[in-house]
């Protein structure tokens, strides 16, 4: 019975990820939410095969704990880790246009441990099981926006720190190929593209931030694309991802790669 982690899986692509690997009753899935109280969709589903496991992947000693739970259900062994969950402060901000150098920092901080260091405390966390897996396989979601090629090519401004963030997570993805790549792990970063994830979406309407992070991020697609293609579906976005990722060779570990609708490219 092939096992999965899914981190940040209470909602959006996190859940999707859930639904569509536990679909196979064969999978054995664990869902790792922040707070199990308000993982309603998850509750919801109320499959046989997924198992809601809490933890905050910005706390380690928390993500010890969740593993350990899942080492008793699959006797110590793990195949695949996705690493979905991090998180998106907008402030609408440039580098140079925070209102104060404590601003700029705490937001570089804050997304810092959200989109980073999380996805090394996941990591390692599970893989004394992933050791012992089939597969040895970790997935992590990524952005163009932590990408170099895309943010120069693009003149991307926007999402300052979550871009900083993601191009440290990027890197992060690298040292862990290069690390275990003698003993067959397969590490792959994706950036999902345009996803609409609006049905699981819990705030109210956008703040003036996110306003603004969306005008700044619409010129910078534009310059590099046609049009800004149509957010695509969680379902599709999953399918996709999964596709990519299964079919991804070991000696390409540690690599980014990102789509928008169905063109791969900043690979």
């Amino acid at each position: 019975m092939p096992s999965y982690v899914v981190t940040g899986a209470s909602r959006g692509i996190g859940l999707q990820f859930v639904k569509h690997l536990s679909a196979d009753e064969n999978n054995q899935v664990f869902a790792v939410v922040r707070n199990k109280s308000t993982a309603t969709f998850l509750q919801e589903l109320g499959r046989k095969n997924v198992t809601i496991v809490q933890a905050d992947v910005t706390d380690a000693k928390a993500l010890n704990a969740a593993a350990a739970e899942v080492a008793k259900a699959t006797n110590n062994k793990l195949d695949y880790l996705i690493n979905n969950a991090g998180s998106s402060n907008v402030p609408g901000h440039t580098i140079s246009t925070f209102p104060t150098p404590e601003a700029l920092e705490n937001d570089l901080v804050e997304n810092f441990k959200g989109n980073a260091i999380s996805v090394v405390h996941s990591t390692n966390a599970f893989l004394p099981l992933l050791k012992n897996g089939s597969t040895k396989k970790v997935l992590t979601l990524s952005s163009a926006l932590g990408h170099l090629g895309f943010t120069r090519e693009s003149n991307a401004a926007g999402q300052v720190s979550y871009g900083i963030a993601k191009a440290a997570l990027n890197m992060i993805i690298a040292k862990f190929a290069a690390d275990l790549r003698e003993e067959g792990f397969l590490f792959l970063a994706i950036c999902p593209g345009m996803v609409d994830t609006s049905s699981t979406k819990t705030s109210a309407s956008p703040s003036t931030g996110e306003a603004n992070e969306f005008k700044m991020l619409s010129k910078s697609l534009l310059s590099v694309i046609p049009s800004i293609p149509a957010p695509i579906s969680t379902e599709e976005s999953v399918k996709m991802q999964l596709e990519v990722f299964n079919n991804w060779p070991l000696e390409r570990s540690g690599e980014m790669v990102s789509h928008f609708g169905n063109e791969t490219r900043w690979v």
